[in-house]
């Protein structure tokens, strides 16, 4: 998670970060480890201190394939790499594995052909994920089966996730076993689920999926989804257990420990209680306005599931949980959104998009089905649509922002009820009758509505040219900012977008944008790491991740932040646990050399500013990799 720097770690940051001697650099070689399809646009990027000449491109016998001339300098990186080269590779188009030699340096090895895509070691770390009796381990966190519920508890302050006093039971027992841990640690959010959910789902429908897999993966998230929403009393539960103790000491939270999860149930330690048995949190009293965020992305992922679902009667079933819960909405006088607790691990701001999406989802599920509501869900979506583009529009898809899925289906969702009532007109002048009463019920008519085909374009179109201009004034071709957090998932967010928009115009011209956003996450960035574990030559070697930590077994298909502000590394990494295997062995921070533009990424058991995997970062990633 997003997590804040809790008061029970600030003690532990007190090492200082080096400054590494400012001797000759060597020249290095970044390219996309894992590699791309014959067809795409290719470029690798040589950082050095001194001239480029020409490059050469060799197969696994040492031989010469391809032959050119470094490309334009694109810029400085710091002061140790003062030059850029592009390297342009696009001519090489046969399958194989290669390597690039230029200025002394050596890439790491890179692969042209269809099997180089990642994607099912990402979905393999969902496995990973799974808590409770589902989980390929040992079974965890049974104790789930009956939680209490607690009122929200009350900060020591804005920026802390310690808690001020005890913890106030309200209700239970409720049952919310199962589902997938956040990130490296073992809190569950609905407001992540759901997203993640929604984002499999759309995987399994918009993208390559070959076996069972990737449904059944969708089909566990879901099962847990009807747990924290509980139809009968109109309760959506968002999250289970606490991130920190509380101040005066009588508790502690999941972050001040580091062990397997399977110990928890019998954890008896004083202090342990809520490791325990974890408590259960609600967006809101039974029966009452849930936060509209938390409503549209839930219904969006029960709709999906409703979208795929071979059974006329169990995706029947699945609508109508998705309108349920989207009709749970608060929509006026929406101030703070709920996410979690505390709000600062995911301070979601945003929330049209959400309710977009999860009417456009409602509205594509009622069509298929032929539902007489899709018509009144289509014109929702155009009216949250209208109002995030009117008032909301500036970030790119990611965790906090999903209107580039929504337009895009919003558009598949018009284009159906346009075509539904342009049979219906032609199926009533093949019987002699006059007009078209009725048209927008089953099939959702798609006139009137508040945004058109051309505005949904428009939005999808203006956040790609936000990422081209990023990308423009950046030496390795980023479209996602350096020196914040969500780097590699916003790249991964754009790599999508780029293919939602080609799908929904025909228009290739961002297909070459796209893939230099998957290239800079899987190794065409300035460290030359690619950021999913398992994929590629280089790739992260030490997630801060509990169970791959202590078990030492990799954790393939991990995504994880990647660089992250250079500031917030600057009181060092801190102490390891008792418990916290070092990793790296040596503790030597190999990427030093490679902090730029505000900007430093650490291989680190202890950098959970930019080491720790989620399973929202896997998600997107795993979606634009499926649509590639």
């Amino acid at each position: 998670m997003r997590r804040l720097i809790p008061a029970t770690l600030a003690l532990a940051l007190l090492a200082g970060v080096t400054t590494p001697a400012q001797a000759a650099a060597p020249g290095h070689i970044r390219v996309d480890q894992v590699g791309f399809g014959p067809e795409e646009s290719k470029h690798a990027y040589l950082m050095t201190s001194g001239r480029a000449g020409r490059f050469t491109v060799v197969d696994r016998r040492g031989r010469v394939v391809l032959a050119g001339r470094a490309g334009p300098d694109r810029g400085s990186w710091n002061s140790r790499y003062p030059h850029v080269y592009d390297l342009d590779l696009t001519r090489l188009r046969t399958p194989g594995s290669y390597r690039i030699k230029a200025a002394g340096a050596t890439s790491a090895e890179f692969e042209i052909g269809p099997s180089r895509n990642p994607a099912a070691g990402v979905l393999r770390f969902f496995g990973l994920q799974r808590d409770g009796a589902g989980a390929p381990r040992t079974p965890s966190h049974l104790n789930d089966r009956a939680a209490s519920v607690y009122d929200w508890p009350e900060f020591t302050g804005p920026d802390t996730d310690q808690i001020k006093g005890e913890l106030r039971r309200v209700g239970g027992p409720v049952d919310v076993e199962g589902g997938w841990f956040d990130a490296g640690d073992y809190l569950k959010f609905t407001h992540i689920l759901a997203y993640v959910d929604t984002f499999l789902w759309a995987a399994q429908r918009d993208g390559r999926a070959p076996g069972h897999a990737l449904r059944d993966e969708a089909a566990h998230g879901l099962k847990y989804l009807d747990k924290m929403w509980d139809e009968e009393s109109k309760t959506l539960y968002i999250q289970v257990g606490i991130g920190a103790g509380n101040a005066e000491g009588t508790f502690v939270g999941d972050h001040d420990i580091w062990r397997l999860p399977e110990a928890d149930d019998g954890d008896d330690a004083e202090g342990h209680q809520f490791i325990r048995n974890r408590p259960v949190f609600r967006a809101a009293a039974p029966g009452q306005p849930i936060s509209p965020n938390l409503a549209g992305r839930t219904a969006a992922a029960f709709a999906l599931a409703a979208q795929l679902e071979p059974s006329p009667r169990r995706a029947a079933q699945l609508l109508d949980q998705a309108a349920s819960v989207y009709a749970m909405a608060r929509t006026t006088g929406v101030e703070r959104l709920v996410t979690s607790l505390p709000h600062a691990f995911y301070p979601e701001s945003v929330w049209r998009d959400d309710m977009q999406l999860g009417a456009a989802e409602l509205a594509l599920a009622a069509q298929r089905l032929r539902d007489p509501r899709a018509g009144r869900w289509l014109a929702d979506s155009a009216r949250w649509a209208r109002g995030y583009l009117d008032e909301d529009q500036g970030d790119t898809l990611n965790l906090y922002d999903v209107s580039a899925l929504a337009h895009a289906d919003l558009l598949k969702a018009m284009r159906a009820a346009r075509a539904g009532a342009t049979g219906a007109a032609d199926a009533a002048d093949a019987a002699g009758t006059t007009g078209t009463k009725g048209v927008t019920g089953a099939t959702g008519g798609a006139g009137g509505l508040a945004v058109t085909e051309a505005d949904l374009v428009a939005g999808l179109k203006a956040q790609l040219d936000a990422g081209v201009r990023r990308a423009a004034g950046d030496p390795f071709r980023a479209g996602a900012l350096y020196d914040t957090f969500d780097s590699v998932p916003h790249a991964f967010g754009l790599a999508a977008t780029a293919r939602l928009y080609r799908s929904a115009t025909g228009d290739r011209a961002y297909d070459a944008f796209g893939t230099q956003q998957r290239n800079w996450a899987l190794g065409a960035n300035p460290w030359g790491v690619s950021f999913v574990a398992g994929a590629g030559e280089n790739s992260i070697a030490c997630p801060h991740h509990q169970i791959a930590n202590i078990t030492g077994k990799p954790a393939t298909g991990a995504v994880v932040n990647g660089p992250n502000s250079a500031g917030l590394f600057e009181g060092g990494l801190g102490g390891h646990f008792e418990e916290m295997p070092p990793c790296p062995a040596g503790g030597v921070d190999r990427y030093a050399e490679f902090t730029g533009h505000g900007s430093r990424f650490v291989d680190d058991v202890r950098s959970w500013q930019a080491s720790e995997p989620a399973d929202d970062f896997a998600a997107i990633a795993l979606y634009a990799l499926m649509l590639t």
